[in-house]
C-alpha cells in the first residue's frame, strides 16, 4: 500500500520507535504494516487497537500479538527485557482512569521500563494518597492520570520533587466536557513545572517519561 511510509530511523533519533496508531486504520492497512516488521527490528507497538480489529488481524498473525483489551494495545514480537528497578510511578485518580494508565504502562514495558502503579488514589479520599506518598516519592518520574477536575495533578505537583506528567482523561459528567476541564485544570495548575499531555494520551505520557529517562541515562 503506497499510503504507508514507516519511520525506520525514529528510535535512533529519539530513543523510541514508531508506534502503530490503529484508530482510523482498517485491518488490511494494519496487516500491511506488520508484514514489514523485519525492517523494524521484528517488533511493533500498536495503540488504540479495538477488539474487532485485533480479531481481524489475528487470523493472519495469531499469537504473534500480545493484546491487552483494557488499554487497546498490542505488542507484536518481543518487548525489551524489563529492567527490575522501577523509576516511574503511575498514578490513577480513579478506577475509570485505568485504561489510559494501562496504555502508558504497556508503552513503558514495551521499552523495558518498569513502572509501579498506584490506582484509585484520588483526592475524594485523600487518605488513599497520603498512605502511599512515601513510596511514590521514591520515583524520579510520576505520571498522574486523572479525569473530572484532575485535582490529583496539582496535589502531586505540590508534594513531590520528581517530574510530574499529567494525563487528563475524558472521565466525568457534563461539565467535565470529555476531558477538557481536566486538561484546562492541569494547564492552569498553581504547582509549577509540571508537564501536560493531551486528553487520554497515555502513550504520549510514556514517551515523555522515556525522553526524561534517556536524559538521566
Amino acid at each position: 500500500m503506497n499510503e504507508i511510509t514507516l519511520d525506520l530511523q525514529r528510535e535512533a533519533r529519539l530513543g523510541f520507535d514508531e508506534a502503530i496508531f490503529c484508530d482510523g486504520k482498517n485491518p488490511a492497512q494494519i496487516a500491511a504494516i506488520l508484514v514489514q516488521a523485519p525492517q523494524h527490528g521484528g517488533r511493533f507497538l500498536l495503540t488504540r487497537l479495538s477488539p474487532e480489529k485485533f480479531d481481524a488481524i489475528s487470523r493472519q498473525f495469531g499469537d504473534q500479538i500480545d493484546y491487552d483489551p483494557v488499554s487497546g494495545t498490542g505488542i507484536f514480537g518481543a518487548a525489551k527485557p524489563l529492567i527490575k528497578e522501577s523509576r516511574v510511578a503511575l498514578l490513577t485518580a480513579g478506577t475509570s482512569d485505568v485504561p489510559v494508565a494501562r496504555e502508558a504502562l504497556r508503552t513503558l514495558n514495551y521499552y523495558g521500563v518498569a513502572a509501579t502503579t498506584f490506582n484509585d488514589i484520588g483526592v475524594a479520599g485523600l487518605w488513599r494518597l497520603t498512605e502511599k506518598l512515601d513510596a511514590i516519592r521514591e520515583h524520579p518520574v510520576i505520571i498522574v492520570v486523572a479525569g473530572m477536575d484532575a485535582a490529583l495533578v496539582s496535589v502531586m505537583g505540590g508534594l513531590t520533587p520528581g517530574v510530574v506528567i499529567a494525563v487528563p482523561t475524558s472521565v466525568g459528567y457534563g461539565a467535565a466536557r470529555a476531558g477538557e476541564t481536566a486538561l484546562h485544570a492541569s494547564l492552569a495548575s498553581c504547582a509549577p513545572g509540571m508537564l501536560v499531555v493531551n486528553i487520554d494520551n497515555g502513550f504520549g505520557a510514556a514517551c515523555a517519561a522515556l525522553r526524561i529517562l534517556n536524559i538521566k541515562n
